[in-house]
């Protein structure tokens, strides 16, 4: 029994890494989604979807520009007939020692990571709310906690998503919509240029924490785990 029949989510950064794993494993319980990310490769993942049997359709977006949101939303309501799930993934991370980093690409960063999330939902709440409810997640960081050198302005970001997510919380528990912040360690993953093979026997796979918001969603609406800290079980000794 596919346990999301009904159910319509929306993914961000959909087209790669975590927001690919959580879309196709959304999809493959019975939810319809929409994939949403710049660029066209968001496109592929959404046709390999359909080939599979599930229910996706990719829509290009900056979550920065209103008028992409708009759009982007519009289509679950319209195609699918609603809002379920949020799944905020779409995030960038610029390196570099803060004496060496431009306002721009500060600002770069705490637009995605930080403004990105809050545009989203922003614009979706009135959707679920429509529904009676749903459910936010929003993919974290440990480095929201463990802060490290050259990584000044995303550090920052994750650690202001952090606040955001719980306030955000609190403000719509009673509106029957859950938040939870997913923190994942490291992750085998492509992100700001690593290797997504490098280091793959020992790292978070994409698919574990696609079917860690699969577990989410099918708990008991009477718990809420609000912050998740996943961390790979064995990393290399120091």
């Amino acid at each position: 029994m596919r346990r999301l029949e009904g159910h319509v989510a929306v993914v961000t950064g959909a087209a790669r890494g975590i927001g690919r794993a959580i879309a196709e494993r959304l999809a493959e319980e019975g939810a319809a989604v929409v994939l949403a990310d710049i660029g066209e490769a968001g496109r592929e993942v959404a046709d390999g979807i359909g080939e599979a049997g599930g229910r996706a359709v990719f829509v290009p977006t900056d979550v920065t520009r209103d008028e992409d949101l708009t759009r982007m939303l519009a289509t679950a309501v319209d195609r699918f007939g609603g809002l379920d799930v949020v799944v905020n993934n779409a995030g960038i991370g610029t390196f570099a020692h803060i004496a060496d980093m431009t306002p721009a690409q500060w600002a770069e960063v705490i637009d995605t990571n930080v403004t990105g999330v809050f545009n989203v939902c922003n614009a979706a709440l009135p959707a679920l709310r429509q529904r009676g409810g749903g459910y936010i997640f929003n993919i974290s960081s440990l480095a929201g906690k463990n802060p490290f050198i050259g990584a000044g302005a995303y550090c920052a970001s994750k650690a202001a998503l952090n606040q955001f997510s719980e306030v955000l919380n609190q403000e719509i528990r009673h509106d029957n919509i859950k938040v939870t912040t997913i923190a994942p360690g490291s992750v085998a993953t492509a992100f700001a240029g690593g290797d997504e093979a490098h280091g793959a026997d020992w790292k978070i796979a994409t698919a574990d924490i696609g079917e860690l918001v699969i577990d989410l969603l099918v708990l008991d609406t009477r718990s809420l785990p609000s912050y998740i800290e996943l961390r790979p079980s064995k990393p290399p000794k120091k």
